[in-house]
């Protein structure tokens, strides 16, 4: 039985002669086993000088589909993204933790924001400012390192969510006492939950980072138990 003629192209690829492009009428025909290799699976003196060609019979090959579709694969610049990303959110929360634990930067240190929490309602509110404060400066320094980063991003997602809530009625934008500034912090670390910190990290190939969606949905799970704790308890 005579075989069309779809030897490959100098790039690997089937062509046809219904389809002046690539081997089948979409365009889309993936590379042959071993046509980039050399591998000839074409016998052109099966029918003498016609030039059709016909399939060896002393080999058995197949279509090779990408396991990862062409673009989507992980690359450097996602890694370099997440670097930057991770470095200045980390950066930040360093900077907002020392002003409530230290009074740096002109904070209000640990007094000041007791005094804050105790207007909005909470109790303990030594405790509390002490915990938030910390939470925010280790947080940050882990981001940065791109160390235990679920527990990290689960840590700014708590605090930053309650902040969310106790805002939610002054407003949106942040020079109206609103939920501006929290709300953004709070969705970049849901998104590093589920992301991971990139190969650019301390936690690269450890468990957490090869199961980022597991590992986000536990930090996931653990902000949201927080911030229910914290409110509910303590307000």
């Amino acid at each position: 039985m005579r075989i069309h003629d779809d030897r490959p192209d100098e790039d690997g690829w089937a062509v046809s002669p219904n389809d002046s492009s690539r081997g089948d009428p979409l365009g889309v025909a993936p590379p042959r086993t071993g046509a980039a290799t050399g591998l000839d699976y074409y016998d052109d003196e099966a029918y003498g000088d016609t030039g059709a060609g016909a399939l060896r019979g002393d080999l058995e090959f197949h279509d090779e589909f990408p396991t990862v579709p062409e673009g989507t694969a992980w690359h450097r610049g996602l890694d370099l993204g997440l670097l930057l990303v991770r470095s200045v959110l980390g950066v930040v929360l360093v900077a907002h933790g020392a002003r409530k634990l230290f009074g740096a930067f002109g904070g209000a240190g640990l007094d000041g924001t007791a005094e804050v929490l105790a207007a909005a309602g909470f109790r303990r509110t030594e405790v509390l400012a002490a915990v938030t404060g910390v939470t925010e400066f280790g947080a940050g320094i882990l981001l940065v390192l791109g160390l235990f980063t679920p527990l990290a991003a689960a840590g700014v997602l708590g605090v930053t969510t309650g902040a969310v809530l106790l805002r939610a009625g002054d407003g949106f934008f942040l020079e109206q006492g609103g939920a501006e500034y929290p709300l953004l912090v709070a969705a970049v670390a849901l998104g590093l939950l589920f992301t991971g910190p990139g190969r650019a990290s301390v936690d690269n190939g450890s468990v957490w980072f090869r199961r980022p969606v597991l590992s986000g949905t536990v930090g996931l799970l653990l902000a949201a138990a927080v911030v229910t704790g914290v409110l509910v308890g303590l307000r």
